[in-house]
């Protein structure tokens, strides 16, 4: 990974370059910003740097043993550490046991997103974790002396999904590092993480990037045009990841499509029965998917009212679109503030273990009223 296959971002990309050129790299580094805008990627392209025998131009070279390494995801002296799920009850898990999983995430995705592991995980009813076994693992590793670098790095993805257990026993090492150490942080949310750790690193918040330049990337990644582009990088609000996956209309959002306007018909003809039957299809979705759809459900009302204001400012798949044009004058002022409400908390709802069953037909009785006033 090298610093120019992320977009944009060229001062935090300068001042990583010079904590290294000057020989001044922090041994605990937190970069932290929003989802989706490549801060694994930056974290990835700064360890490549700093293991690079042959850096030029400010970047790594690419070519050398340790690039090489890198890029196959195989260099001795690069650890990585994310949320994982225990396999079975009591056996305890780290991330090398999910290293294979972890090579296809990475190789699938320059911009990484939580979502996109779950999927990788295959279980969406998952809450991954750190867990406590993670920290003895990365004790004994960075114990060990460097195979072919002066830096032995952790790269630690989500440091707040760590439980508090291994936080603290990871604690005396980020406090007293070994020699030549470098924790490299990479967080989401910086305010879940407890705060012996977050006041021991060196901190580095990550701007999101500007519609333009996701607008660029999506017309050079994906060979559509720059207004297409544009439509789409617009209400993404500087997440490449949902730019993404709005142009990728994978079977995932198929099944959420044809689902919503399930949802919708039923609601509008008030087919009371058959909003009750599709809320137990979806409560088969788990909780983690059903979220996913839920998220759905709202960018389609968010998109079917600008639809019916400035339609040129929407980006919907034919299918959505063709679906919309009748669909988007149920949505309107009177209601579509408040539908997205419903399902946010009918999300919440789900994410604190609420009864799905009943949180949704509740959700598909409210909606009913919604649109039909």
């Amino acid at each position: 990974m090298k610093f120019s296959d992320i977009i944009g971002r060229e001062s935090v990309k300068n001042r990583l370059r010079n904590m290294v050129d000057n020989d001044k790299i922090p041994h605990a580094l937190l970069i932290e910003g929003e989802p989706g805008i490549g801060k694994l990627s930056l974290a990835r392209a700064l360890a490549q740097y700093i293991h690079c025998t042959n850096r030029h131009d400010g970047e790594p070279c690419g070519e050398c043993p340790n690039c090489r390494q890198h890029q196959s995801f195989n260099h001795a002296d690069m650890i990585f550490s994310f949320p994982v799920m225990k396999k079975q009850s009591g056996k305890t898990v780290t991330s090398d046991d999910y290293i294979e999983e972890w090579r296809e995430f990475l190789n699938l995705n320059r911009y990484a997103s939580f979502q996109r592991w779950q999927k990788i995980l295959k279980n969406d009813n998952s809450q991954p974790s750190i867990y406590v076994s993670e920290s003895a693992n990365i004790i004994h590793r960075m114990s060990m002396a460097s195979y072919s670098s002066s830096y032995k790095i952790v790269l630690m993805w989500l440091p707040e999904k760590m439980h508090e257990d291994c936080a603290n026993k990871l604690l005396k090492i980020i406090e007293e590092p070994f020699p030549g150490s470098v924790f490299i942080l990479v967080s989401d949310n910086p305010k879940a993480i407890i705060s012996t750790i977050l006041s021991r690193t060196q901190r580095i918040v990550i701007p999101k990037p500007t519609t333009a330049e996701i607008a660029g990337y999506l017309s050079q990644q994906f060979g559509i045009g720059y207004d297409d582009a544009l439509a789409v990088a617009a209400p993404a609000d500087g997440n490449v990841v949902t730019a993404e996956d709005a142009l990728t209309f994978d079977d995932e959002n198929k099944e959420f499509f044809t689902m919503f306007v399930d949802v919708m018909r039923k609601a509008y003809s008030r087919d009371l029965k058959g909003l009750k039957d599709l809320s137990e299809t979806i409560v088969e979705y788990k909780r983690e998917k059903i979220q996913r759809y839920l998220s759905y459900c709202s960018r389609m009302v968010r998109e079917n009212f600008i639809l019916n204001i400035v339609p040129s400012m929407t980006y919907l798949t034919n299918d959505e679109r063709a679906f919309g044009s009748k669909f988007s004058p149920f949505i309107n002022e009177r209601n579509a503030s408040q539908l997205v409400e419903e399902l946010s908390l009918a999300s919440s709802d789900i994410a604190g273990n609420c009864n799905a069953k009943i949180v949704l037909f509740d959700l598909m009785l409210k909606t009913t009223k919604l649109i039909r006033g």
